[in-house]
């Protein structure tokens, strides 16, 4: 283990591998996924391309494809903008938080074939179930990884594991609302259109957590435990 010195004069240990390193390879899994995304699109056939009519028919037959495809773009977005943040506020990853990378990229190499599952058959409710489903298991396991890096990594000056928790916050938001609709999917199948106010639910949601996790523990068991004492009114009084 070697030594280094920070610009504000702390000494810590330089343990771990930069993280450029592994920012590279989610980048180009996640691109991989991308990419698997649209080759999962159905293509039109001869007789479909023959005539107008024809090649509209097939469009409007695979819309559900094409609404598939761009929601699965924007989450594989999300999650790569967010953990491209991550890459420039952490100096050194220690080995646990090199080790929490692997479910992300799990779930997203999954995504492409959920998604395809999900374009093909959108009022089937356990094909809802299972896009949701692999999108809450992206979004957490994204959010462990900040988790990790914010209790174990050497951070970047000016950047405190604070931070890195309350991003992580959002992202928890984000799996909650996709957990949540994967239960609902088996009440109605247009449950998927709560999908489209993920990021809001990422806003007010990481906001509600980050407040939840502030708070003391000991504040939160009083304020259960307790109760207001009501003054008695004697006939005397």
């Amino acid at each position: 283990m070697t030594i280094r010195e920070t610009r504000s004069g702390t000494v810590v240990p330089e343990d771990g591998w930069p993280p450029h390193r592994i920012g590279a390879f989610v980048d180009a899994v996640l691109a991989i996924a991308v990419t698997l995304l649209v080759v999962e699109l159905e293509r039109p056939g001869r007789e479909d391309t023959g005539s107008v009519n024809a090649l509209a028919e097939f469009l409007w037959h695979e819309r559900s494809s094409f609404v598939a495809l761009v929601l699965a773009f924007f989450l594989l977005w999300s999650v790569w903008r967010r953990h491209h943040v991550l890459i420039y506020q952490v100096e050194r990853v220690d080995r646990y938080t090199l080790a929490a990378h692997a479910p992300m990229l799990l779930f997203a190499a999954v995504l492409p074939f959920v998604t395809a599952v999900f374009g093909s058959a959108s009022g089937n409710p356990l094909a809802v179930c299972l896009f949701a489903g692999v999108a809450a298991m992206l979004f957490a396991s994204e959010a462990v990884i900040k988790e990790t890096a914010a209790r174990r990594s050497v951070l970047a000056a000016r950047v405190t594991p604070a931070d890195l928790r309350s991003n992580a916050n959002g992202s928890y938001a984000v799996a909650t609302v996709f957990a949540a609709t994967a239960a609902l999917a088996w009440l109605t199948s247009y449950v998927w259109l709560v999908w489209l106010f993920a990021p809001l639910g990422a806003t007010l949601g990481g906001l509600v957590i980050c407040r939840v996790r502030t708070v003391p523990a000991g504040e939160v068991r009083d304020a259960i435990v307790a109760k207001p004492r009501r003054r008695r009114i004697r006939p005397n009084d």
